[in-house]
């Protein structure tokens, strides 16, 4: 089950185990129930601190693992095999339930210890989703911190009778004591603000308290952290606004272009990218969206919790997001067979028909990835040519199950009022409407800057974005821009570092000049 190299890492880990980690596994005859038997029996072999039982009515589904900590009655469940991108949650639950420090800070752990009542999470995943993991692990830190408190991680490739009967179309989908709690990435800071209703209110108290910064950072993508990081090392005194840290990149799959790195993904950079900007003195408050920005003495940045934050200088990097088809039924049933996430949802249309919308590099990536899942993808392309590179337009039509049609007009998504059942589309050429039945649709048509709440603060271009001169000032003295949601022309996530360091550097020239 696991190599020698991933056991010696593993065995390294477990040395960090405190207090008895007990392993229950629930089996039925299936080769997947020997996967987990095998792998429970693999860990327990490499600590003391490890025992494994089976006890086939210890769960709701089977196969599956269930961590439990000896010492404070915690317990997490694994439900499929916790392998691919999940294999850190279960190395992280199995630390964390044995007493190792949870990397959290202070306040956090005590407000999870002191919920009042009964949380049962069930958390459905795909092992090749990468914003999954995120959300597994902040929900598996409250199990190990609060009895309480549980989460299930469901495989909802291995359990699609559950998946269709709950009619789970996108992951990761979260259920809070039988109901829809969460779709898709939420951090463990938004969790806690859901279930514990005075949360916010605590929150946007603090915040109103904090002195006023020299930079402010709004956006914790590559731009935000790179700005952060450069006034930081100024010395400036320095603040980080974030939605989720990372941003899009989070959600990236393969990253083969970043200068100096053969390969990486983007939770990896997402990761070291935090870390960075952690060792310096820089205030990171996540989980907060900026609603306004106004200029007075100093540059004021009102919150959506009500809390103003106030700084003699602003970097704005507020990313951008996937634009959407807006056609009808596309709102109806986004999470419901419309997706933007082909590595995250694809497994949940395994030998389904799918469509993809664009025939741009993302758009056609995304085809041959669910080609290798599905039984049939469609591309749909307005243009008269697809603008994917060539040679991956020949790899699409190399492989037997892709149908790419150009010239096509999206006009609606529909279903049967759970979930997608088609689309329809105008054959531009011709004019005639026509209807392709489908389970799933992937939209993959670019991206629209999260500059909305920017209008009538700052100069924005025809697209939205934020319009920049070459050292990342806006059209007000003291805001600076970089990333994706500005003029710069390439949207990459090494452009992105460099605009956020020059958008610092310019930033530290206005404040000395004042």
């Amino acid at each position: 089950m696991l190599d020698t190299n991933l056991k010696q890492q593993l065995q390294t880990y477990l040395q960090n185990l405190k207090t008895q980690v007990e392993l229950v596994v629930s089996l039925d005859d299936s080769a997947k129930a020997a996967e987990v038997n095998e792998l429970a029996t693999e860990i327990a072999e490499l600590s003391d601190l490890v025992s494994v039982s089976r006890d086939d009515s210890a769960a709701d589904r089977k196969p599956s693992m269930l961590v439990r900590s000896a010492a404070k009655n915690t317990q997490i469940t694994f439900a499929g095999v916790p392998l691919g991108h999940e294999f850190t949650s279960l190395v992280l639950a199995l630390l964390h339930s044995g007493g190792h420090p949870i990397k959290v800070e202070a306040d956090l752990i005590e407000q999870i210890k002191n919920i009042p009542g009964e949380f049962k999470f069930e958390t459905y995943i795909s092992l090749s989703c990468q914003t999954c993991p995120e959300v597994v692990q902040a929900l598996n830190i409250m199990s190990a911190i609060n009895p309480n408190i549980t989460n299930v991680m469901i495989d909802g490739a291995m359990f699609q009778d559950e998946v269709s009967a709950k009619n789970v179309m996108a992951v990761p989908s979260v259920f809070l004591n039988g109901e829809l709690f969460s779709q898709g990435a939420i951090t463990l800071e938004k969790i806690l603000q859901k279930i514990d209703v005075n949360a916010e209110k605590r929150q946007a108290e603090a915040l109103k308290n904090k002195p006023d910064f020299d930079v402010l950072v709004v956006g914790g993508g590559p731009a935000g952290a790179a700005a952060s990081i450069y006034t930081a090392r100024k010395g400036l005194n320095t603040g980080i606004i974030a939605e989720r840290f990372g941003g899009q990149v989070a959600d990236t799959v393969g990253i083969e272009n970043f200068i100096s790195v053969k390969y990486t993904e983007g939770p990896k950079l997402v990761a070291g990218l935090e870390a960075h900007v952690r060792e310096y003195d820089v205030d990171v408050m996540n989980n907060q969206r900026a609603v306004k920005l106004r200029k007075t003495d100093k540059v004021e940045l009102e919150l959506a919790n009500g809390a103003v934050l106030k700084s003699k200088t602003i970097i704005l990097s507020p990313g951008a997001r996937w634009r959407e088809m807006n056609v009808p039924g596309e709102q109806e049933y986004r999470g419901k067979g419309v997706a933007y996430c082909p590595h995250c949802d694809g497994p949940l249309f395994k030998g389904k028909k799918v469509a993809v919308i664009g025939g741009g590099n993302s758009g056609i990536e995304a085809a041959i990835d669910l080609a290798g899942i599905v039984e049939h993808v469609t591309v749909l392309e307005f243009a008269a040519e697809l603008r994917a590179d060539a040679v991956l337009v020949k790899k699409a039509n190399s492989m037997g199950n892709i149908t790419i049609i150009t010239e096509a007009q999206t006009t609606e998504v529909t279903g049967d009022g759970n979930r997608v059942n088609g689309l329809s589309y105008i054959d531009r050429p011709s004019g005639e409407a026509k209807h392709v039945e489908l389970a799933g649709i992937f939209v993959q048509i670019g991206l629209v800057p999260n500059t909305e709440w920017l209008r009538g603060a700052v100069e924005l271009s025809p697209r939205g974005e934020i319009i920049i001169d070459e050292r990342g000032q806006t059209s007000i003295p003291g805001v600076f821009a970089a990333g994706d949601a500005t003029t710069a022309p390439f949207k990459q996530i090494i452009i992105a570092l460099g605009a956020g360091a020059t958008a610092a550097l310019g930033a530290f020239d206005y404040l000395i000049r004042q």
